[in-house]
């Protein structure tokens, strides 16, 4: 029989690992993590907008259910390994029933032999404590890290948490390793950096790179199966950044900037243990494969929490249509006058969008290659104005509309969406619990200075530009790198220089005017330019691209995931020293 050992001398180095990035993550980096090399803990985020809102219609069938149950499965073939290992776990997969999912770790830990310490954080649930209007599925508070702090304190082998922040499960176990208190902004704000870097797995390996063309996928950086990261954190809140040996992908200070710009939306990172500075992060590789971040700045945290709120939004359908050959616009224009007259003459969806894609080329061999799609999508209140009365419409154009008319998929009845919000919460109102390995309920109090207002960051220093010589019309992907994603109906675009005469030319010529010439789809909607000159980076805004959120379904694109690739691939004007 396993158990996990009893508690010793504290490593003056703590050494944490992620397994996950989302909720269908690749299943065996459990196992991967906790047999590829030393661990103190292994953490596993499974969380995300649209994560919620799926678990939410899940609790609607079954109140039993409501947290991730793929993480259940991996445990079952780990907990022994962890016990062996000694390696503590801390995961958010309890989703909106934490409790639930700690009993089923108990039962399983029984079943499998292994006594396990486990214990959970609850109180993120506001569902119940005021009225969020119609439609709502969930409203969960983002805690931090203290809740799973003070779990670990009390012993606990196995953390279970519901909607805290993706961070939180490294600032946690470092704060109860090494004795932070509330107050010691820059080391909890450190890991928080540490924890934004891990949160989605493989993408601090080399996963979703701009550059990973440079990389050789026969050598110790293959891409095919990047390994997952693991950060080692010390007292100050410094840390490095690596991965087990002779695991795939690569950790380099490209690789790292890349997730630090991924979803931050600017210079101050504000969270409900802290605000993180990261326009005082400082980067360095540090050996292959490890990169140290220090020179990290905390401030106190913002003095409300965000609360997450989903709702039913209504019903959508989408129907695209494949357009080939020739005269491609002109048929577009049929297809939209023939629809436009039918949906006119039924119930009109509330709302009608078209978009169409020109992926044809001219004199293709490849019949794809002639092809472009028209994309419908409609969204209402009520089911009967998606579903009947736009696919019938579409089907009855099968011999009447354009030439060479079909589909990629038969038109479907329709199906709800949903819509995601933020909403500022005081915590006070916030009963945020650590429920112990014996039982015992902690309450855990929010952090007793909290700011009302925040002075703006200084105003960042740019560097001096280059000083004028040819240039070539050439992508601007050629010389920086992109990673772009959501935050509810925003897009966040991060952008960096890889050295510094790059940074010379991006930081003054990467405009907000010039960054909505580039993407037009952007033009009438704000956009906010962030500058971090440590990280040789621009960080874009962009309020409202995704309609109100990926689970709405507005964009082809509708979590942002391409348009910092989009916008690398944009042509412009490029000093011939830099290509």
């Amino acid at each position: 029989m396993l158990v996990f050992p009893a508690a010793v001398t504290l490593p003056t180095v703590l050494r944490i690992g992620n397994a996950s990035g989302f909720y269908g993550d690749r299943f065996d980096a459990m196992e991967e993590m906790l047999t590829g090399g030393p661990l103190d803990v292994l953490t596993g985020d499974y969380l995300a907008e649209l994560t919620m809102l799926v678990l939410g219609r899940d609790r609607l069938k079954d109140p039993e259910r409501g947290y991730a149950r793929t993480f259940l499965r991996q445990l079952e073939r780990c907990l022994g390994i962890a016990a062996e290992r000694g390696v503590r776990i801390v995961t958010n997969a309890g989703g909106l029933n934490p409790a639930g999912l700690a009993e089923r770790i108990q039962e399983l830990a029984e079943r499998v032999g292994v006594p396990a310490r486990v214990a959970y954080v609850t109180g993120d649930d506001l569902l119940s404590t005021r009225d969020w209007g119609p439609g709502v599925l969930t409203a969960n508070a983002y805690l931090g890290g203290a809740g799973i702090a003070a779990c670990l304190r009390a012993g606990a082998d196995v953390v279970v948490t519901g909607r805290v922040t993706d961070a939180a499960l490294v600032s946690g176990p470092a704060a109860a390793h090494f004795g932070w208190a509330p107050d010691d902004h820059d080391a909890l704000a450190g890991a928080v950096v540490a924890g934004h870097v891990l949160e989605c797995g493989a993408q601090a390996t080399g996963g979703n790179y701009a550059f990973f063309t440079e990389h050789d996928t026969h050598d110790e950086h293959d891409l095919r199966r990047p390994g997952f990261p693991i950060a080692e954190l010390h007292a100050d809140g410094s840390s490095v950044i690596t991965k087990h040996p002779g695991t795939g992908g690569a950790v380099t200070v490209g690789t790292v900037t890349a997730q630090l710009l991924y979803e931050t939306a600017g210079a101050r990172y504000p969270g409900p243990d802290v605000t993180a500075r990261l326009d005082t992060v400082r980067l360095a590789q540090d050996g292959p494969d490890r990169v140290r971040i220090d020179g990290v700045r905390g401030e106190p945290p913002p003095a409300t929490l965000k609360a997450g709120v989903t709702r039913a939004g209504g019903w959508r359908n989408e129907v695209v249509f494949v357009l080939t050959g020739l005269d491609i616009e002109a048929k577009a224009r049929l297809v939209r006058t023939q629809m436009e007259d039918a949906l006119s003459g039924r119930r009109r969806p509330a709302r009608v969008r078209w978009s169409l894609a020109r992926t044809d080329r001219a004199d293709a061999s490849v019949q794809e290659e002639a092809s472009a799609v028209l994309r419908l999508v409609v969204h209402d209140p009520e089911p009967e104005a998606v579903g009947r009365a736009v696919s019938g419409a579409a089907v009855e154009l099968a011999l009447a509309g354009v030439p060479g008319f079909h589909l990629t998929a038969p038109p479907g009845p329709g199906a709800p969406y949903g819509v995601f919000e933020s909403v500022p919460v005081d915590p006070e109102g916030v009963r945020h619990v650590a429920v112990l390995p014996d039982g015992t309920r902690v309450p855990v109090l929010p952090p007793p200075v909290r700011a009302t207002a925040l002075p703006p960051p200084p105003d960042p220093v740019l560097p001096e530009p280059l000083p004028p010589g040819p240039t070539r019309r050439a992508p601007l992907g050629l010389v920086v790198g992109a990673r772009s994603g959501d935050k509810g109906g925003d897009a966040d675009v991060g952008v960096w220089a890889r050295d510094e005469a790059g940074w010379r030319w991006l930081a003054h010529e990467l405009t907000v005017e010039r960054f909505s010439q580039l993407l037009p789809e952007t033009v009438g909607l704000t956009v906010t330019r962030h500058v971090l000159p440590n990280l040789r980076a621009l960080a874009f805004v962009v309020e409202g691209l995704l309609g109100h959120g990926v689970a709405e379904n507005v964009r082809f694109d509708p979590q942002a995931k391409g348009v910092g690739e989009w916008l690398r691939s944009r042509h412009l004007e490029i000093p011939e020293v830099l290509l």
